[in-house]
C-alpha cells in the first residue's frame, strides 16, 4: 500500500481524490494548503504527492520550488492536479518542477495510471 499526500484546498476535490486513492488500495493523507503540505513532507515519507496549483497562502508553484530546493524532499514524485489545461500550461507546470500533471475534472483512468508502480494496492475495478 502506498502513502499518497494530497495537497488540496477544495473539500470536494480532496474527498474525490481520497475516495479514488482508497479504492485503489492506498492510503490518502490530506493537507489543505502548500504550507501544511510542506510540513507533512518534512515529517513523513510519501510514495506520491498530488498538488493543487492554486491554493491560498503557499500555492503549488511555491511548494514545488521549495521541495526541489531541499535535497531530502527533491527525490519524491510530485504531480500537479489542476484545472489548467490550456496550451502551454503543461510545459509551464513541468518547467516549475512537477513530474507530471493531471487535469481537473479528474480523469479517473489517468489517475489510476499514475498509481502504477507504487507499492501494491488493489487493482481498481
Amino acid at each position: 500500500m502506498a502513502r499518497i499526500l494530497v495537497v488540496e484546498d477544495t473539500p470536494e476535490n480532496w474527498q474525490l481524490l481520497e475516495l479514488l486513492i482508497t479504492k485503489a488500495g492506498h492510503e490518502a493523507v490530506h493537507a489543505t494548503d502548500g504550507a501544511r503540505g510542506l510540513a507533512a513532507l518534512q515529517e513523513q515519507a510519501f510514495d506520491l504527492v498530488l498538488v493543487d496549483i492554486y491554493m491560498p497562502g503557499m500555492d503549488g508553484y511555491e511548494l514545488i520550488r521549495r521541495v526541489r530546493a531541499d535535497p531530502a524532499l527533491a527525490r519524491g514524485r510530485y504531480i500537479a492536479v489542476t484545472a489548467l489545461a490550456m496550451e502551454g500550461d503543461r510545459q509551464k507546470i513541468l518547467q516549475a518542477g512537477f513530474d507530471d500533471y493531471i487535469a481537473k475534472p479528474i480523469d479517473v483512468e489517468g489517475l489510476f495510471e499514475l498509481f502504477r508502480g507504487l507499492p501494491a494496492g488493489e487493482t481498481p475495478a
